[in-house]
């Protein structure tokens, strides 16, 4: 685990809208609390100014406006996915050791929703902020960067963080995983994942393992997307529906175990050897795994610990014993199991 500093940033204040939109603080304030008698024309002046400054209001009146609620923002895109909520439980097991509370919300992988989660988030004036991923739209990282609160991005450290940042290099996890496919001797390789414009941490993922097969001379030979919820039951049917396509590939990646639980179960039934015809891997490390007829090969990226180090900064940021942004990156790490290993190491 490398523990890198980060420099700091300022927050935002009312004075700097009311800079920026060349009205008084007192004005501003009526405009963000949609209070008084403001001109249409100044209005929509501060709010852009607000928007392009990320400034959000605290919504904690009076005597408790200088005050932080005893929460942290936990801001991830699904409860659906198991893999969230490992990392939930890495983040309660340290808060519970403190007064902090965690507080959940979910974006559905959706830009714009992303963006109200953390306007409403920020607005009561959490203790800190956990949020999956590093990357974010600009309006999104303005109110991070302005918001006077510890933010950690978790899951992703390729990227430039807006504070703290935990977790694995997706890219990194990818060409680790290309490079034990090809050492194992497989060559005809297909990829089974999301449709990945919204999930950048897959994205990164599959350009790390397609940039490591291509220098050396290899490339995905076929893949299969789809849209929706990771199940059982979509990763029998890709599977199933590649292979016909491509009945001469030797191995199947998979964007997350789930899909990849789903395909093996269907190898399995057909009497498709593994891994000696056709090799399998999944990514995530969910225990799901561990009740299979055979162990699905995977990555184990460290959710769990992800979690846990994310609430110690944030915890360490609230008590004041850490005043500087942190860069934690954990190694991600290749459980082969039943379906990847041809030869003995």
């Amino acid at each position: 685990m490398n523990d890198h500093p980060i420099p700091p940033r300022r927050p935002m204040t009312l004075r700097d809208v009311s800079e920026a939109s060349g009205v008084s603080e007192m004005t501003v304030s009526r405009v963000l609390r949609n209070r008084g008698d403001v001109s249409a024309a100044t209005r929509e002046r501060v709010l852009t100014a607000a928007k392009e400054l990320g400034y959000v209001p605290n919504k904690i009146a009076g005597a408790l406006a200088s005050s932080r609620v005893n929460l942290v923002a936990v801001i991830i895109p699904s409860l659906s996915n198991m893999v969230f909520p490992e990392v939930l439980s890495g983040i309660t097991d340290v808060l519970d050791q403190t007064h902090l509370q965690p507080v959940v919300g979910v974006t559905n992988y959706r830009p714009e929703r992303e963006e109200k989660v953390i306007y409403e988030m920020l607005s009561w004036r959490p203790s800190g902020v956990i949020i999956a991923g590093i990357e974010h739209n600009d309006t999104c990282r303005r109110m991070l960067r302005a918001a006077d609160v510890p933010v950690v991005e978790i899951m992703d450290v390729d990227g430039e963080p807006v504070d703290s940042v935990v977790g694995i290099s997706q890219r990194r996890a990818g060409r680790l995983m290309a490079e034990a496919i090809l050492k194992q001797g497989f060559e005809q390789i297909g990829f089974l994942g999301t449709q990945m414009p919204l999930d950048h941490r897959a994205r990164k993922r599959f350009e790390g393992f397609t940039d490591t097969l291509a220098k050396a001379g290899r490339e995905v030979v076929d893949q299969e997307f789809y849209s929706g919820g990771s199940a059982l039951k979509k990763g029998r049917e890709m599977t199933r529906t590649i292979l016909e396509r491509s009945p001469d590939l030797d191995f199947l990646y998979y964007s997350n175990d789930m899909i990849g639980a789903g395909g093996l179960l269907w190898c399995l039934e057909q009497g498709i050897e593994i891994p000696q015809r056709l090799g399998l891997a999944g990514f995530n490390g969910t225990e799901l795994l561990d009740g299979l007829p055979r162990k699905l090969a995977t990555m184990d990226a460290g959710r769990l610990a992800t979690g846990r180090e994310a609430a110690k900064i944030i915890a360490a940021r609230a008590d004041g014993s850490l005043t500087e942004p942190r860069r934690l990156e954990i190694e991600p790490k290749i459980e082969f199991g039943d379906t990847l290993r041809r030869y003995k190491p």
